[in-house]
């Protein structure tokens, strides 16, 4: 049985494909649950710190820590590298049910810890930009307990607790320009007790792992040569200073708690979805599977009862002698499938889509059937980094059979260099390589190390190409399209077309339609599964009704149209995160700004190239369909 886990900011929805890391799962073998004994060490690791105003994140000794003797990094696979995780044993000593009521990290109150004042600006630095440390216990990330009380009426006669946590702690505050660090956690742990036969040791699991940080002054601390201390009351102690003008001494200190817990190990993940209402998600979900089935079911009867007169009226008068002049979509049966300009980069943008189509729709149904489980760190994108190399045949096979069908006169084997480019992937690696370089200068853990990206320049030469390469190659030699009607070889000229018909007014009111299907955003997979099917009956449904009105304007340049008006929405959403970071965020330094661009570029991209291939192979099934529906000499 499996349960859900939510990770990763907001933002990075479609990057989908990013650092959104949300998985309803189940565990499969090599990920079994640990069982601990009394007094069994828990090993407290720490991942990084991160911070939503700088999306830069860093590793856990970038800051002046307590570090142990011998630092022991965790061996990432590709997805934690590229999130920017750095794994690595911390000194905090924790036994399975064994309690601590204060401990003093890497010092002592006669050799206090001495922060520089290079260390003592950094830190005050992190902490003006909010950063948050992630730790992990049994590989559960930890979270910070907020409680709440909500008032029920007027009188506040009547208070509900509410519960909610944040993921990591904060590591620290400011107030007054002055910064205060959290020096003390006091860890909450939760065990569930599992069933032993007779005369057996009993055993347990962390089912749960909760921090307080608390900032406490060292001189309150009251610290005691054997290494313990005593937390003074909260209303009695004065928070941690840090003076980024001068040396600090400070104590780094924490406390154990241990808890028994009726929740059971495969439910372990469920204390992260209270970090997200997930009752908007119900309704949201509802709403948006009401409305599009709705308008696409009316949009649907009223083009097929169109269609049904027009096919009928046509073959009629086929059917008559003296017929009379041609009109509407028909007129333009000889030019319909005439070639477009430029069909080598049409045809590689659509490649590129149909990758991108076959990697997100697999990756979302592996994750929705629970294959990706969340104590696989980085697995989801890893699997979305390799399926979209593997992928590449799928798209290389539907590139060559387009150009094929579309004319396309520079066969394989003169040279390399002649077939559809995979322009896709020489932006996103152009743009992430750019990026990659500034955040090298921040010294940040998001920064792709060179043997990684080495590796993967290797996958990308080594797999990816020779992939496309191999699929363009049988598309090219397969057989083209079949379509159902000639084309003249003299272009029939175009009329002047109306305002509304306008390739730049098609694509805003084609892309305010579909947008409006997808104003929210759905971590669980079950959700973003079903959203993405919305997506695909939405793109395609819209292709359809508007490159029916343009043939009926007997415009038939619809190889282009189709594929920009599908991806309009792309376009609102480049324009909602410019509002979102405008509004909403707090960035005002150029490398996170940099950086906020640099990927929505990319999710812009993705989900023009995704939405525009929905709907231009829609549209192209749909002219097929209605013209081989009606007799033309």
């Amino acid at each position: 049985a499996g349960q859900n886990f939510i990770s990763g900011p907001r933002f990075l929805l479609f990057l989908c494909l990013s650092s959104v890391n949300v998985i309803n799962a189940f565990y499969v073998p090599g990920v079994a649950p640990m069982n601990f004994h009394q007094d069994a060490a828990v090993d407290i690791k720490a991942v990084k710190l991160t911070s939503s105003r700088t999306q830069l994140p860093y590793e856990y000794y970038s800051l002046p820590f307590c570090k142990p003797k011998d630092v022991t990094y965790k061996a990432e696979n590709l997805g934690e590298v590229l999130r920017g995780d750095r794994i690595v044993n911390t000194l905090f000593k924790v036994q399975m049910n064994s309690n601590k009521k204060c401990e003093i990290l890497c010092a002592t109150p006669s050799k206090p810890t001495v922060l520089s004042v290079d260390e003592s600006k950094l830190m005050a630095e992190r902490i003006r930009e909010e950063y948050y440390v992630h730790l992990i216990a049994d590989n559960l990330p930890v979270a910070t307990r907020l409680d709440l009380y909500l008032n029920r009426d007027e009188d506040d006669k009547k208070k509900e607790r509410d519960v909610t946590f944040e993921h990591g702690y904060r590591l620290g505050f400011a107030d007054n320009n002055k910064y205060y660090l959290h020096n003390h956690l006091s860890f909450y742990l939760h065990y569930h007790r599992e069933e032993v036969e007779e005369n057996q040791e009993p055993t347990f699991r962390v089912v749960r792992f909760e921090v307080i940080p608390q900032s406490i002054r060292m001189e309150d601390l009251k610290g005691n040569a054997d290494g313990s201390c005593t937390v003074p009351e909260s209303s009695n102690s004065v928070p941690q200073e840090i003076d980024p003008s001068k040396e600090n001494k400070l104590l780094f200190t924490y406390s154990v708690q241990w808890k028994e817990s009726n929740i059971k190990w495969a439910s372990r993940w469920d204390i992260y979805l209270t970090m997200s209402d997930v009752q908007i998600h119900w309704f949201s979900i509802i709403n948006s599977v009401v409305v599009v089935f709705f308008l696409s079911g009316i949009l649907s009867m009223i083009i097929i009862r169109t269609l049904r007169k027009d096919i009928a009226n046509y073959n009629k008068e086929d059917d008559i002698e003296d017929t009379m002049e041609e009109s509407g979509w028909k007129l333009v049966h000889g030019d319909v499938f005439r070639p477009p300009q430029y069909p080598m980069i049409l045809s590689s943008l659509l490649g590129s889509g149909i990758q991108l189509f076959c990697m997100v729709l697999i990756v979302i149904f592996v994750a929705m059937l629970g294959m990706l489980s969340p104590s696989s760190r980085g697995a989801l994108m890893t699997t979305a980094c390799f399926l979209f190399m593997f992928m590449g045949l799928f798209g290389g096979f539907f590139a060559g059979r387009l150009y094929r069908t579309l004319k396309g006169h520079r066969v394989y084997t003169v040279s390399l260099g002649d077939i559809p480019k995979p322009v896709f992937r020489k932006v996103v690696f152009g743009i992430c390589f750019v990026l990659n370089c500034f955040i090298w200068g921040k010294h940040s853990s998001g920064a792709v190390p060179f043997p990684t990206m080495l590796a993967l320049l290797c996958m990308w030469f080594g797999i990816s190409l020779p992939l496309v390469y191999l699929g363009y190659y049988f598309g090219f030699r397969k057989q083209p399209y079949d379509n159902p009607v000639r084309t003249n070889q003299i272009p029939r000229q175009i009329p002047e077309q109306r305002w509304y018909m306008k390739r730049f007014v098609g694509i805003l009111m084609a892309g305010i339609f579909h947008i409006s299907f997808h104003n929210q955003f759905y971590y669980l997979f079950g959700f973003l599964f079903l959203v993405f099917i919305i997506l695909v009956v939405s793109c395609s449904q819209i292709s359809i009704v508007m490159v029916y009105f343009q043939l009926c304007a007997e415009d038939y340049r619809w190889w282009w149209r189709t594929f920009l008006v599908s991806g309009g929405s792309a376009f609102y959403v480049l324009i909602y995160a410019i509002f979102y970071f405008v509004n909403k965020l707090d960035i005002v330094e150029f490398i996170p700004s940099l950086l906020y661009f640099g990927y929505t570029a990319l999710m812009v991209l993705s989900f023009w190239l995704l939405t525009g291939t929905i709907g231009f192979y829609a549209a192209y099934m749909f002219i097929r369909k209605i013209y081989a529906a009606v007799k033309i000499d």
